[in-house]
């Protein structure tokens, strides 16, 4: 058999298309379906496809649609989904350092205290602690307060907390409400859980990894984790600020609300919009400058090897420091003393840019299709290649092929940039000459 097929990368897409296929026939079973007809083929592929990229997007009411089988289903397809990108993420990227000589090697990790190559045998099981510990935990919190605050049965209390507490720290987005979140928008209780859950899955196994390195004692930092950490801060924070200023005044969404209720769901928006899926408020509703926000939000996503999608909060900041850099006339990129390989800003450079190329491709393809507004199938297409779930409600009313478009979305945009960028480092090849240089005129 051609060893192609053995690569990492390889395994990992074909691996995600045999659990596709499984949930689709899963969910083509009568068993699945509330009323025992069975659903078509492209509903299922396109529900399956949805969760095992942990996106969100929906053709039918996850609630309503599923019977209890098929909504079983659907949440061990996220959960899959989640724990196989975390795990094989965090795989590649060893093979990758695989790649430098041993002593860089050593050097790396004593810097930036890494994950090592002794460390793969354990990965899966500590990514595994990670996700029961934290799902465990934010279901439990959903459970008692949808049962007391809410007087929920208490079966019925724990379904929906386990299975929004799975959706959340997966970034996954599906709700068995058909307003999402909707109807507990005003709750902290509830809309702090699903927070929580949404941070800690989006910002990356390496990241969590170094910070369980750091309990009781002081350690530098690595690049990575800092990027990460003050990166999803601040995009927290300004999407919070934009989205209160420009919805505040807006009667269709914060606008008949107290100031703490819209600061509230500002926040929540904010950090849902990053790539977890599920809203506070009525997106189809939102103000243009919101909408903006979102694109913005919704294309830089969550940390790397992690349940979040996007381009990566690292890429995005670290192309801003090239851009300041050269701006300030440095010969290097350099953030906190330390430089920023040229091999890193190339990879940065070509993940966004390709991503650009999938988003306006999209485009072309599904414009002819329908005639629905510039503004809102841009943010369909925005949100199933950044694997985020959000809609402004036009998913299921897209033809046919339009819905096959976004299923090649949603899975090019889960597993196509994590293949790519460990394919262009594991593919240095080392050549004894260099061209001689040019200068072409740029701007």
């Amino acid at each position: 058999m051609n060893r192609h097929f053995f690569q990492p990368a390889s395994v990992l897409v074909l691996s995600f298309l045999a659990v596709i296929s499984i949930g689709t026939l899963l969910l083509m079973l009568p068993l699945a379906h509330a009323e025992g007809a069975g659903a078509s083929a492209l509903t299922a592929l396109f529900t399956a496809t949805s969760a095992v990229c942990v996106t969100g997007l929906v053709v039918v009411d996850t609630g309503t649609y599923w019977s209890g089988f098929g909504q079983g289903v659907i949440l061990a397809l996220f959960q899959l989904g989640g724990f196989g990108m975390m795990t094989s993420a965090t795989l590649l990227g060893l093979l990758v350092n695989r790649q430098l000589r041993l002593r860089s090697r050593l050097l790396l990790q004593a810097e930036t205290h890494s994950l090592g190559l002794g460390d793969v045998k354990s990965i899966a099981r500590l990514v595994l602690i990670v996700t029961v510990v934290v799902e465990l935990g934010t279901a439990l919190l959903l459970t008692l307060r949808f049962a007391l605050g809410h007087a929920m049965p208490w079966g019925e209390a724990a379904w929906h907390g386990l299975f929004h507490a799975v959706s959340a720290y997966n970034n996954a987005g599906f709700s068995t409400w058909s307003d999402s979140v909707m109807g507990f928008a005003g709750d902290a209780w509830v809309l702090g859980p699903l927070m929580m859950g949404i941070v800690i899955g989006g910002l990356g196994f390496p990241v969590l990894h170094e910070l369980m390195l750091e309990r009781g004692r002081r350690r530098h930092r690595s690049m990575h984790t800092v990027l990460t950490l003050w990166g999803s801060a601040a995009l927290v924070l300004a999407g919070s600020l934009v989205i209160y200023l420009a919805e505040m005044n807006n009667p269709r969404t914060l606008g008949p609300l107290g100031w703490t209720d819209q600061a509230l769901r500002a926040l929540f928006s904010a950090v849902s919009a990053r790539t977890a899926g599920f809203n506070a408020v009525d997106v189809g509703q939102l103000s243009p400058e919101s909408l903006m926000l979102h694109y913005a939000l919704m294309f830089i996503g969550g940390g790397s090897a992690g349940t979040a999608g996007g381009v990566k909060i690292t890429t995005f900041f670290v192309l801003l420091l090239v851009v300041w850099n050269e701006v300030r006339g440095h010969q290097d990129v350099e953030f906190r003393g330390r430089r920023i390989a040229t091999a890193v800003q190339r990879q940065a450079l070509t993940i966004l840019v390709l991503s650009v190329a999938v988003i306006v491709l999209a485009m072309l393809v599904l414009l002819p299709m329908t005639n629905l507004p510039l503004d809102k199938v841009l943010f369909e297409v925005i949100s199933a290649f950044a694997t985020v779930g959000l809609s402004t409600g036009i998913t299921a009313e897209l033809p046919p092929a339009g819905q096959l478009v976004l299923v090649v979305l949603m899975f090019t945009g889960r597993v196509g940039v994590v293949t790519l960028a460990a394919s262009m480092a594991m593919n240095h090849a080392r050549r004894d000459f260099r061209y001689p240089e040019e200068k072409p005129i740029v701007g």
